[in-house]
Parts: C-alpha cells; sequence; structure tokens
C-alpha cells in the first residue's frame, strides 16, 4: 500500500460518523405509594394508566451529548378513583457523536440515542413497581421516529400561522 493509499484510508477513518453510548445513569428516581396498604386489597382489573415520555438533550462539549428519557406514570383504580402508584424517572446516558452531519444530528439526538437508551428505562420502571409491590409495568415500545417526525411537522405548521398572520 503507497504512502498515499495509507493517508487516504486514514482520513476516511477519521470522517466516519461515530455514535456511541458512553455511560448510562439515573439522575432521578421516586416511586410512590400512596394508598398503601389498602391498595393491595383490592384486585384492578384493569387499572388506568397515564404516560408522559420527554426526551431531552443537551451538549456537553464538541463530542459528547446528554440524552435522557424522562418518564412520569400514574396508575390509578378508575372505579374507585384512586392511584395506585407513581414512577417518576429521568434516565440518561453520555452519547459520543462525532462526525455526524448537521443535517442528520437532530434525528440522532431525537431518534437513534433516545432508541439505545429505551429498553434500559423501560427495565428500570419494570423493576421499580415490582419493588414497591406490584406487578411488573411494562411500557409499550416507542417509536422515536414517529415522534420526532411529528414535532417537526407541528414545528413547520406552527411556523407557517406565524407567518400568514
Amino acid at each position: 500500500m503507497s504512502e498515499t493509499e495509507k493517508n487516504a484510508t486514514q482520513e476516511n477513518q477519521e470522517n466516519v460518523p461515530v455514535l456511541r453510548m458512553q455511560k448510562m445513569y439515573v439522575k432521578d428516581l421516586s416511586f410512590e405509594n400512596p394508598n398503601a396498604p389498602e391498595v393491595f386489597l383490592k384486585q384492578v382489573p384493569k387499572p388506568k394508566v397515564d404516560i408522559n415520555l420527554e426526551v431531552k438533550n443537551r451538549k456537553l462539549d464538541d463530542e459528547n451529548w446528554e440524552i435522557s428519557l424522562a418518564v412520569n406514570v400514574t396508575i390509578a383504580d378508575e372505579e374507585e378513583d384512586r392511584t395506585m402508584f407513581i414512577i417518576e424517572l429521568e434516565h440518561a446516558g453520555i452519547f459520543l457523536l462525532r462526525n455526524i452531519p448537521e443535517e442528520h444530528l437532530a434525528a440522532v439526538l431525537a431518534v437513534e440515542c433516545p432508541a439505545l437508551l429505551f429498553p434500559f428505562t423501560r427495565q428500570i420502571m419494570s423493576q421499580v413497581s415490582v419493588d414497591g409491590g406490584f406487578v411488573p409495568f411494562l411500557m409499550d415500545p416507542v417509536n422515536f421516529m414517529a415522534l420526532f417526525e411529528n414535532a417537526r411537522k407541528q414545528a413547520a405548521e406552527e411556523a407557517r400561522k406565524k407567518a400568514d398572520a
């Protein structure tokens, strides 16, 4: 291999996009069981589930980003209008993002990184509900691409409405 081929190969490797989770951690976790022990005395055939999920990101330095999933879940007995349990979790990761083209960065931050983090977030939520005395709470899979596309469409619609006004 000639010196120019080696330099070209090295240059190509240096410009390869990199996405890597460096660290995963729990930033905040809260479990509330406000109606214990009475809540355990009655079988609830179909509890009401209220879930909110928010994806957050912040740049730490030139190549590292913190991505977090903030999940708030309230499970209630609809018949008696009684809360069974509440879980609030902010689960985060530090992601190395190198050589990501600017036009793809928003999708990587809102889709790819959360998709890597989500299975672990789901497992924490499940384990916390079990530790609280309940059956495992299994979050449904999340289509982060659909959430991203919906947010982009909504932002474009709002921008268009402002321009028309």
